[in-house]
């Protein structure tokens, strides 16, 4: 008896073979008695492995059909099988010669193996070849796997395959880290548009705050603009390149630009309330003055009622988004009030965040940040405010909320704390947004 575990070359043939397409797998000194016509090659396989494929057992039966025998009445009389050939045309682009090989080989492992690296083209071959195991192992390497690089080829292989849960895992990644990853790096122009679209609309996206989303959005915006570039440039240059464009009409006017109108659309331009932000979008010619005006508008009557921000009722949708990292302190200001999110790390497993008003004279709070805000001097502040901590809890991304919470914060304790939230869990890449309302102040700390 011949171990098995000696190995051979499972051999192509063509007219220009070349060294790294040669595929090894694990047999028993068999010969080869099935030929592959396929992407070019001959591929030399044996029979008694095809079954794993649904296409290629398939392909068989009706060649050895064609030829008149049967393959039982071989195995009974115990005479070896004639060789046959079956051709097999692939006209998906994705299907790679490699992924190929590799979907090949795989037929002779007792368990799938695959390597992150070449999933997709494993994949694509996997699915042409109606291989479910070898299929379902490359669902499960990409779930584990995603990252800024192929979050967006792996969403799109999601949606051609039908993969829900591909797809589901995707649209929560990039919920979480299209700010803080995917928006620095030059990837980001591959996001498809509905997925940023959808993602825009969640109420899991998170964010530093309103700014750094219309920042990532234009970013967007300029790589589609720009699909050449190959290094993501400087916000600075971003701006000169929608300054430069004619100013007969605002960029988001102009046919090339209406088709982004909704994804500004899904921003809370409101929740941006820095003067030097508002500066730039008006330098920039990118918004229709209208939208421009009802934002100086808001602001302004906010301002004049002492914070109450009576033009944003919807709380879902209009709450003024803020966030950060564990173990991170932030100071906020919106319409003259001064607040500190902190999100604390007590050991391997507590975590607690919560918010708290500061004086415009705390000494926490810098100098630029009091010299450009304006200061309310109102003791007592209504508060609508909602505090959501996102985390992976073994691989699987939870939220914990306070809900809605209405509260008056005044500038001394213990009313100038809200109530501080606790969770005793192990935790991952661990983000908190705040939602926020002066509810009339609507704040969304997250």
């Amino acid at each position: 008896m011949v171990s098995s575990s000696i190995s051979f070359p499972l051999r192509i043939s063509s007219h220009q073979r070349l060294p790294n397409q040669m595929l090894f797998s694990y047999t028993q000194k068999i010969t080869e008695d099935v030929t592959l016509d396929c992407l070019g090659f001959e591929w030399e396989l044996h029979r008694m492995y095809l079954f794993k494929s649904h296409v290629l057992s398939q392909l068989l039966a009706e060649a050895t059909q064609h030829t008149g025998h049967k393959q039982n009445e071989f195995c009974q009389q115990k005479e070896k099988l004639p060789k046959v050939t079956i051709a097999l045309e692939i006209s998906d682009q994705d299907v790679t010669r490699f992924g190929f090989a590799v979907a090949l080989k795989n037929m002779y492992n007792s368990e799938p193996e695959v390597n992150e690296e070449d999933v997709l083209g494993i994949l694509a071959a996997a699915e042409v070849l109606q291989f479910p195991s070898l299929f379902q192992k490359c669902i499960q390497v990409m779930r584990r796997s995603i990252c800024p690089t192929n979050v967006c080829s792996y969403y799109t292989a999601g949606c051609k395959y039908k993969q829900p849960s591909l797809i589901t895992i995707c649209e929560r990644w990039t919920e979480v880290n299209l700010v803080p990853q995917l928006g620095s790096q030059i990837c980001l122009r591959n996001l498809p548009l509905e997925l940023l679209q959808k993602v825009l609309k969640s109420p899991r996206l998170f964010t530093i705050n309103e700014f750094y989303l219309l920042r990532t959005a234009l970013y967007w915006v300029f790589l589609q603009q720009n699909p050449k570039i190959q290094i993501i440039p400087s916000y600075d240059t971003i701006l000169r390149y929608f300054s430069s464009l004619p100013k007969t009409w605002a960029f988001l006017e102009r046919k090339e630009g209406q088709q982004y109108m909704a994804i500004f659309q899904s921003l809370r331009l409101h929740g941006i309330t820095s003067s030097k932000h508002l500066e730039e979008l008006w330098k920039i010619n990118f918004f229709p003055l209208p939208w421009l005006t009802r934002i100086l508008s808001d602001h302004y009557h906010a301002l004049e009622n002492g914070g109450d921000m009576a033009f944003q009722a919807d709380f879902n949708t209009q709450a003024v988004r803020f966030g950060l990292m564990i173990r991170e302190v932030k100071i906020i200001s919106i319409y003259g009030f001064f607040f500190e999110l902190k999100a604390i790390k007590h050991d391997a497993s507590a975590y607690s965040f919560y918010m708290k008003r500061v004086r415009h004279a705390d000494p926490i709070i810098s100098y630029f940040t009091a010299d450009r805000s304006p200061v309310s001097l109102q003791k007592e502040r209504e508060v609508k405010y909602e505090i959501k901590a996102q985390c992976q809890i073994d691989g699987k991304w939870e939220e914990f909320t306070t809900e809605r919470v209405t509260q008056s914060f005044g500038v001394k304790k213990p009313s100038s704390k809200s109530q501080v939230r606790k969770k005793q869990k192990i935790l991952t890449n661990y983000f908190k947004t705040f939602s926020v309302v002066n509810s009339k102040i609507r704040l969304e700390l997250r």
